[in-house]
Order: structure tokens, then C-alpha cells, then sequence
């Protein structure tokens, strides 16, 4: 169980070494026709912004570059570079621009698409609440758009989406955590789900119905076909993926570009085999609430070697979360490591936890280390914090502790 539920980090923990020190952007001769800025230049972007950190900015779209060709190994001379993005410190040229174009805005980023190569350009509101949000999500398009006009639409919504936690810290490195966000939805539509051949060929006529092209599930149903390509642990599998990436062309249809890939599929894999191999991933994969709940499951049966896997695995799924944090508390203290146990529930603190819960949590952990000084804090802050919940618990042990 924990090999497959930490899968989906195997291929992310494989390309993040292979970034290289970037030189720096260069500003190119000459000015942007549309707003006046100067144009700064790395090896694969252009970007036109009105802002004084461009030199960051390029250098976030080249480590995303290289993030995304270390999957899909286009030659960069298939291209058209350099590739434009224009960046806005204000809302109210954002919005301008993007509206002017599009006939309304959207929020943080979008990728604009031409007919004219020369013309299509990723548009960000720089600084915005937007643009953590739905820059990743826009920056794959535009990559893969760069080099497939029009690919199949389950492959730019699917990776779209599993590279949409793909982020950008303060300190110009890269940093991801899988996007499982949509795997509730997948689950909960059961046998009602389209085939998974319908997604695969949603631009064909005959299929894009039963794929509900264009409706919110389609996104949950292409996520999940990228995931299992990348994460089922087959490798033929995954060689299918990446051969297929070999078929895609920029003259094709996006119907065209999806025929092309399922032949290859059907070329390699039983169509039945593939289906069922699908389901049993999904089947397998757990969902955040699932994995606590079986973690809950466990502990309350006297398992804690298989509690600690699922709230281990919980804990790499959403890192950022104090449920799984507070569980690992409660299981270190469980095997007498009182340090251990402090360190989680503090932890689960940092990230949300319920103040009055984890300061009994500690109070009882530092009455059993022998810390009755601190105990006594811990148990005071928890009966104040919620006095209906714990001021009786906690004056009984404070008093067992004089």
C-alpha cells in the first residue's frame, strides 16, 4: 500500500535533478508593438512586463520547460520560440487586455491561442490570488500547445491538471505535491462513467457525448487516465504514454492526434486488459478522507502498524494538512516516544489543528514524559481553550500530578 499510494511522486523525484542553472534572461533590441514594454528573452521565452521582476519570472517558465520535456521530449526545433508571455502588475490592465481578447477575464492567467504562432501568448496578473492558482494549470497548455497545435483533448486537459500543483517557491525552485483533488469525483461516479476509450477518443464524433466533453467531469476523467498512464506501475503502461507523444502532430486535428494515440494503444494493449487495469488503479488509489478514515480504522483495532502506513501516506498526500500530523502523534505516543509525539502534535498545530484538542494531546504526552511543569500548561490552555470539553479532564490529571 504505501509503494502505491506514494507513486505518484516517483516521476516528479525523477526530473527534479535534472534542472541546470539557467543564464540570465537577456533584454532584447526593440519594443512590444502592443503595450510599449521591453521584451526580456531566455532560452525558450519572451516575455513583455510591466513589472521589475522578469528576470524571476522567466526563470520559473524555463524550470517549468524543463519539468514538462523531461516527460514529453518534444525537439525544442519543432517549436517556434521564442515562447510569449506577457505579465501585468495591475488588475485593472489585466483585465483589459484579457477581455478585450476573450470577451471576459479570467482570473490569475490564461493562455491565449492563435490561428498566427506569432500571436499566442500566456497572460498573467502578476502578484494576483489567481495566478498561483491557475498559472501552473495555463503554463502546461502553452507548453503543449507550442508543439501540438491541437492535441487530444484528454492529454492537454489531463496533464493540465496533474501538473496544476506544480509551484514556484520564493526561493526559485520548483516544488510539487500530487493533485488527487479530482479523484472523489472519479470514484464517486461509479458505472455511470464513461468508458475510459470514450475519453481517450473524446474529440471523435461518435464518442465526445458519452465523454461529456466540455462538462467538469471530463477534467476528473482525463486527470485520471494521465495518472494511471503515469503511476499504475506497468511499465508498458507508461511506454504506451510517452510512444504516443512520438505520434502527435501539429498539422493533425485534435480528432486525428487522438486516433493516432489510440492506435497505438490498441496496437500494444488489450483494450478489455486496459480497462480493467484502469479501474483496479483507481480502485487502489485512496482519497485523502479514505486513507485517515482506514488509519482511524486500525488504530481503534489495535493495528498501528497499519495505522501508521495509511496516515503516513495521508501525510505525503496533502503535507499541509493536521489531520495526519495529530494521528502520528497519537500512535508515537502510543509506543512511549514522547519527543516523537510532541513534535506531531506541534506540527498539527502549525497546520490548523484544534488548539484545546492537541493542547490536552501535549499535556497528557508531557504528563508521561515526566514534564509535569509543562503538563500543567498545556492542560490549563486546554480547559481556557474549551472549558466544556476539558476543564474537568484536565483539573483531574493536574490534580493526580501535584
Amino acid at each position: 500500500m504505501r509503494l502505491l499510494i506514494l507513486a505518484g511522486f516517483w516521476f516528479f523525484s525523477v526530473l527534479y535533478p535534472v534542472f541546470a542553472q539557467l543564464p540570465a534572461p537577456d533584454k532584447a533590441a526593440g519594443q512590444d508593438t502592443a503595450g510599449g514594454a521591453p521584451a526580456a528573452r531566455s532560452e525558450h521565452f519572451e516575455l513583455i512586463s510591466d513589472r521589475d521582476d522578469g528576470g524571476l519570472l522567466l526563470k520559473e517558465m524555463e524550470e517549468r520547460f524543463g519539468v514538462y520535456n523531461r516527460l514529453f521530449r518534444f525537439d525544442p526545433a519543432q517549436a517556434v520560440f521564442p515562447i510569449r508571455v506577457r505579465a501585468f502588475g495591475n488588475q485593472d490592465d489585466y483585465d483589459s487586455y484579457v477581455s478585450t481578447r476573450l470577451g471576459t477575464t479570467s482570473p490569475g492567467a490564461v493562455y491565449l491561442h492563435y490561428n498566427q504562432r506569432e500571436r499566442r501568448e500566456l497572460v498573467i496578473n502578476r502578484g494576483s490570488p489567481g495566478e498561483t492558482k491557475n498559472l501552473p494549470y495555463q503554463a502546461l497548455i502553452q507548453f503543449l500547445r507550442a508543439f501540438v497545435s491541437s492535441p487530444p483533448s484528454w492529454m492537454r486537459e489531463g496533464f493540465a491538471v496533474y501538473f496544476s500543483t506544480l509551484g514556484f517557491t520564493g526561493e526559485g525552485k520548483i516544488s510539487y505535491e500530487e493533485n488527487l483533488s479530482w479523484l472523489d469525483t472519479v470514484k464517486g461516479m461509479g458505472e455511470k462513467a464513461p468508458s475510459p476509450e470514450a475519453v481517450l477518443m473524446a474529440d471523435n464524433a461518435a464518442y465526445s457525448a458519452a465523454a461529456g466533453l466540455g462538462s467538469p467531469g471530463f477534467s476528473s476523467l482525463a486527470w485520471s487516465l494521465v495518472s494511471f498512464f503515469l503511476n499504475s506501475g506497468n511499465e508498458e503502461y507508461f511506454r504506451t504514454l510517452t510512444d504516443s507523444f512520438l505520434l502527435l502532430s501539429d498539422s493533425k486535428t485534435a480528432e486525428e492526434n487522438s486516433e493516432a494515440v489510440m492506435r497505438r494503444i490498441r496496437l500494444w494493449n488489450s483494450l478489455d486488459s486496459f480497462i480493467r487495469d484502469y479501474r483496479f488503479y483507481l480502485d487502489s488509489r485512496k482519497t485523502f478522507t479514505e486513507l485517515i478514515a482506514e488509519g482511524q480504522k486500525a488504530w481503534t483495532a489495535g493495528d498501528a502498524a497499519s495505522a501508521e502506513i495509511f496516515f503516513m501516506n495521508a501525510l505525503n498526500q496533502r503535507p499541509g494538512h493536521y489531520a495526519p500530523y495529530y494521528y502520528m502523534g497519537l500512535l508515537a505516543y502510543e509506543e512511549n516516544n514522547y519527543t516523537l509525539a510532541e513534535q506531531y502534535y506541534r506540527s498539527s498545530l502549525q497546520y490548523g489543528a484544534d488548539f484545546a484538542l492537541v493542547s490536552y494531546a501535549l499535556g497528557v504526552n508531557a504528563a508521561a514524559a515526566g514534564k509535569n511543569g509543562e503538563a500543567v500548561n498545556h492542560l490549563r490552555d486546554a480547559a481556557a481553550a474549551a472549558p466544556d470539553r476539558y476543564r474537568e479532564k484536565a483539573e483531574n490529571l493536574m490534580a493526580r500530578l501535584r
